[in-house]
């Protein structure tokens, strides 16, 4: 079973979204240059500023549904627990580069 990741992506006035992937690079490349339409690309969201780790994705779709049910107020005290300058966690994971891939695109080797 791939790992799987809880994260919180953030614009720069702090709207949130929370999510869920198997791969956590290639999802964060994919709200960073807007591949998918909708609420990340509508509001900038961009900047990954907190994840969390899961071996097993129905814990971690279980995990993102209790973050997801929070008020706003408890989100940012996780955020800020792990990043408390809210700083983009993923900015140097691409090197200049990202991984650009589009999100119907098949995935080899990546469950």
């Amino acid at each position: 079973m791939p790992d799987s990741y809880v994260y919180i992506m953030a614009s720069r006035s702090r709207t949130l979204y929370t999510g869920v992937t198997n791969n956590l690079e290639r999802r964060v490349s994919q709200h960073k240059l807007k591949l998918v339409p909708g609420f990340t690309a509508r509001y900038n969201i961009n900047r990954l500023v907190y994840y969390e780790h899961h071996a097993d994705i129905r814990e971690a779709i279980r995990r993102e549904k209790q973050i997801k049910g929070w008020l706003r107020e408890k989100k940012i005290a996780l955020i800020t627990l792990m990043n408390p300058g809210w700083c983009d966690l993923s900015e140097n994971w691409f090197g200049g580069q990202m991984q650009i891939l589009h999100p119907d695109e098949k995935r080899r080797g990546s469950g």
